[in-house]
């Protein structure tokens, strides 16, 4: 067919011709989007996660701690109500008015206007505001305190991602060299140099073993992903970034001085010691209940008088009459003096809670350091050579092929020891920032990956 006649067979095809060319460059244009977007995602997506963008975005976002946050402000805004005296009371009034036809009565109707003012006496009102001033302060030190714990639940949920990515990695790179054991003893096998059929199951079963870890490992990877989206308020199905360890400092202070700072500037612990303030000042104000309140009214009247308009004041004084004290005042104070023994026993607990806390934070900080530079120095380095040298062995038959395995999974074994020593390092020193109330170190500062664990790990749908 030449030219001409495919010009005229495109003709006589009219509109539908032109459609369907159409329609196939609207669905490339389609594809080509979704792939640009699908591209411009993963670039926005950070390759690892760091401590220290966590923290800052569980500060933005964490629910909690915003609710902690507003019931603070509510506290404060409680303030200023509790020391104004109460509002005054108006009061008009027609005296002395005719039924019916209702006309003021001569000489005696009248239009009053009262004012009457309730006065606190004996310091009530100044009793009232350091309640409220230390309830305030006391909600203020649990908003950080609520903050702390999130901050310290990121932290924890941080480790333990981060403990199974790179675990992962580490069971993935010892799925493949058991699987190349496997190829050695199947090889051996069966050219009969040494190698027998139960080195080879052996070794199937073994790499059935490491595939389980995998898969186990990577749905403890979708939960821990969905909590830490949790924490900063995001659907459970978001992708985390795969976490890098941070920098950890090199030395840390003696377990007294931890346990100082903690029993005086922790946030919880400032909380009791404001609620107690608070307790105290309001058994004062209760022994001061039953003092009688003073009222202050003035009036004004008026009325039509032979000689004009009359105009007449008065003024008043009254008090409150504590005539059911045995069952109002005399009670506020039982409840009042119970109230602050609660405040002062639970300040006591939660200084006993916090000695405790830290430290078993301090006790599981200086095994796991100790721990991770034994691995790191010794127990890793000598096991590797081991394995090395039993694979070397193997391949010649000077060492059976239990020993070569079992020293290769050995190896494994430490290393993901030495990843649960990091993560428990880390939990341990989140734990005492939330209960000294403070930063201890740099949670922007992070380790260079390691060549086994800095690929990223795909996030499983």
């Amino acid at each position: 067919m030449n030219t001409s006649s495919i010009v005229r067979h495109t003709v006589r095809r009219g509109p539908l011709a032109l459609a369907r060319p159409t329609l196939v460059t609207i669905g490339i244009g389609v594809a080509i989007l979704a792939a640009r977007a699908a591209l411009a995602q993963e670039r926005a997506t950070p390759a690892h996660l760091i401590l220290g963008d966590l923290f800052r975005a569980v500060e933005r976002a964490s629910p909690r701690a915003a609710a902690a946050r507003a019931l603070a402000r509510a506290a404060r805004a409680r303030v200023p109500a509790a020391k104004t005296p109460p509002d005054p009371q108006l009061q008009i009034g027609l005296m002395n008015y005719t039924i019916p036809g209702f006309r003021p009565m001569d000489p005696i109707g009248m239009t009053q206007i009262q004012v009457m003012q309730m006065v606190p006496v004996a310091g009530k009102l100044g009793l009232a505001g350091r309640v409220a001033s230390a309830n305030a302060a006391a909600a203020a030190a649990r908003a950080r305190d609520a903050a702390w714990e999130v901050r310290t639940d990121a932290a924890m949920a941080f480790y333990d991602l981060y403990e199974t990515d790179h675990g992962l990695a580490i069971a993935r790179e010892t799925l493949r060299l058991v699987r190349d054991i496997r190829a050695t003893a199947e090889a051996m096998y069966r050219v009969g140099e040494g190698g027998r059929q139960a080195d080879v199951l052996r070794a199937q079963v073994e790499v059935a073993r490491m595939v389980e870890d995998t898969i186990r490992m990577t749905t403890m990877r979708t939960a821990i992903g969905a909590r830490l989206a949790a924490l900063v308020d995001r659907p459970p199905d978001a992708v985390v970034a795969t976490p890098v360890l941070p920098v950890f400092p090199d030395t840390v202070m003696p377990l007294d001085s931890l346990v100082a700072i903690a029993v005086t500037a922790r946030p919880m612990v400032e909380a009791g010691e404001e609620t107690v303030r608070a307790a105290d000042a309001q058994t004062r104000l209760a022994r001061r209940e039953i003092w009688p309140d003073l009222t202050v009214g003035l009036q004004y009247g008026q009325r039509a008088g032979a000689m004009g308009t009359e105009r007449m004041a008065s003024l008043m004084l009254g008090a409150s009459l504590p005539i059911f004290a045995g069952r109002r005042q005399l009670p506020m104070r039982e409840e009042a003096a119970a109230m602050q023994q609660m405040a002062t026993a639970d300040l006591a607990a939660m200084r006993a809670d916090t000695r405790a806390r830290v430290t078993e934070a301090y006790a599981r900080l200086v095994r796991a350091r100790s721990l991770a530079a034994l691995y790191r120095t010794t127990v890793i380095p000598q096991a590797e050579a081991t394995a090395a040298s039993a694979l070397a062995a193997y391949r010649v038959g000077s060492v059976d092929f239990m020993t070569l395995l079992d020293d290769r999974m050995a190896v494994n074994a430490y290393r993901q020891e030495l990843l649960a020593l990091d993560a428990e390092q880390g939990r341990a020193w989140a734990e005492l920032e939330m209960l000294l109330g403070r930063a201890l170190f740099d949670a922007d500062r992070s380790v260079r990956l390691a060549a086994d664990t800095a690929a990223p790990v795909k996030e499983v749908r």
